[in-house]
């Protein structure tokens, strides 16, 4: 078994978590389903490896795009020999799939560890996550070195499945509040203030969270018909928050605005639309006739 740390997942997060942890002096291994999507983290140090290769290292680390992704990748990996690893899966997950890959760890004699994270690419390189770790102590006091390089805090919430729901309890107020400005800027119709006179004053009051104050210059541009690639985009937003307003009903209870959120989400949703930022809701709500 190498020193080396694997990663699992060359998209967005995985690839920072690679340039991040590169940075750090971390030798890594990273496979992708689709290898020309590893060149950014191999530019930065990362050798592009077999699955087998990845699963030889001694703490793997997960950045994949849901539940059944990376239980597929488990599989495999459990079949290459895992035993003694210990693996982070850092994905959004339901509950029930979380519990699940720990489970299946476990069976292949490695240690798991469920720690989703708030924060996009730019906080990742800079490491300022915010890392919700679910798992036994003894597997989450082997991760805390090296999730400490990626977050600028951690803390155990219990089980994986736990970490799972604070997670999407966590994203949860984002992809409403998208949904809540654009009837905000609703009032604003025909008042004659302009956008970024209006942003200002929002993000400078109660009204105004971290992400806009942010990204004041994304969502002003947005306003004014001129949308922008999200870092956590519609097509994200809308994933964490179906998996919130569904895990709510199967608990036998209900989540209103969530749900009146999503069909917002769902009605603009589309290839051409997928990666915006999460303003162009805010625009396409406040503008509707």
């Amino acid at each position: 078994m190498s020193g080396t740390v694997g990663i699992v997942g060359a998209g967005r997060m995985g690839t920072a978590f690679a340039m991040r942890l590169a940075g750090m002096g971390h030798p890594l291994r990273i496979w992708n389903r689709s290898p020309g999507r590893m060149a950014e983290a191999v530019a930065a140090g990362a050798v592009a490896s077999t699955l087998p290769d990845v699963a030889d290292c001694d703490v793997i680390l997960f950045s994949l795009a849901d539940g059944a992704a990376s239980m597929s990748v488990m599989e495999r990996m459990a079949t290459a020999g895992i035993g003694g690893r210990l693996l982070i899966e850092m994905s959004t997950l339901r509950p029930d799939d979380a519990e699940s890959l720990a489970r299946m760890a476990a069976g292949a004699g490695a240690e798991f560890v469920h720690c989703p994270v708030g924060g996009t690419v730019a906080p990742a390189l800079k490491g300022q996550l915010l890392g919700m770790a679910g798992g036994s102590d003894a597997a989450v006091d082997r991760a805390m070195p090296l999730l400490l390089q990626l977050c600028r805090r951690v803390e155990k919430v219990g089980s994986p499945a736990a970490a799972a729901r604070m997670k999407l309890a966590v994203n949860l107020p984002l992809a409403v509040y998208w949904h809540t400005l654009g009837e905000s800027l609703r009032l604003l119709r025909g008042a004659g203030i302009d956008p970024e006179l209006a942003i200002s004053l929002i993000a400078d009051s109660s009204a105004g969270p971290t992400v806009l104050r942010n990204r004041a210059p994304v969502v002003v541009e947005t306003l004014r018909g001129r949308d922008q690639p999200g870092s956590f985009d519609l097509a994200g937003l809308a994933k964490d928050l179906r998996l919130a307003v569904e895990l709510v009903a199967s608990d036998g209870d209900s989540l209103a605005l969530a749900a009146t959120a999503l069909r917002g989400y769902d009605a603009i949703l589309s290839p051409a639309t997928a990666g915006l930022d999460g303003a162009t809701l805010s625009r396409l709500i406040a503008q509707a006739d």
